[in-house]
């Protein structure tokens, strides 16, 4: 471990931290309510909520990741080793995935719902394309990008630690922004069939509470712990009791 002082700013953490926090509640509004149903333009070519999803609120979040990962990456020799460019390259690769799989869910969710939504159209070999994009092809390309972002922002996190003190008003900021993170888990998984994703976020959690348990309550792993322990538990025990 590094033995240089962090000169890390955790209110610009926090800042960050608040951002995606927003971000996923608008993202859960966006999904989940009716507000955003409406056509874009008069050729109907998306709804909001498509747009929104596949546009608006993943650059937000995407840009707050990367400058979350520049903030946590300060002057030290661990910025010139392999494993910092094998894991940066991940995050670039993760962000490309995360593009592509919103690209394709969001633009085949629409017309799955709009045209393809009965009995019948599964008989239609174009709906059964849009179909297998939408639910299937999406999802997997979508998860890859999202596992690879996060997990790569763990791993930065354990190669830049921070050596700074952490108040108790610092760890209680890591703690509700996780809580977000674990509530809109919990929104988008517990009233759903379960499906990968919640494999998808035992994953994540279990990575992020072996990191913690290795390398102590680093900022973004309790951030990460909190998040993914939270929402995957609460989702279990909903759906064991309904």
């Amino acid at each position: 471990m590094n033995a240089v002082a962090s000169p890390i700013s955790l209110r610009r953490v926090h800042l960050l931290l608040a951002v995606q926090s927003l971000v996923v509640i608008l993202l859960s509004i966006n999904r989940l309510s009716r507000l955003t149903l409406g056509h874009v333009a008069d050729n109907e070519f998306l709804r909001w909520v498509d747009l929104n999803n596949m546009l608006i609120l993943p650059l937000i979040s995407v840009t707050a990741f990367y400058l979350l990962k520049k903030q946590l990456e300060y002057d030290t020799v661990a910025r010139n080793r392999l494993n910092h460019l094998l894991v940066s390259s991940a995050f670039v690769i993760g962000v490309y995935l995360l593009g592509a799989g919103y690209g394709d869910h969001e633009i085949t969710n629409y017309l799955h719902v709009r045209f393809c939504n009965s009995s019948a159209a599964v008989e239609n070999i174009l709906c059964r394309i849009i179909i297998f994009n939408d639910d299937e092809f999406s999802h997997w390309v979508f998860f890859a990008g999202f596992v690879l972002i996060n997990g790569s922002m763990m791993l930065i996190q354990t190669l830049f630690p921070h050596h700074g003190l952490k108040t108790k008003w610092d760890v209680s900021l890591l703690v509700v922004n996780g809580l977000v993170i674990g509530l809109a888990i919990f929104a988008n998984l517990a009233f759903e069939r379960i499906g990968v994703d919640l494999y998808i976020v035992a994953m994540l959690m279990a990575l992020a509470l072996g990191l913690l348990k290795r390398y102590g309550g680093q900022p973004l792993l309790i951030y990460y712990g909190v998040g993914y322990s939270f929402g995957f538990v609460a989702t279990v025990i909903f759906k064991a009791g309904s």
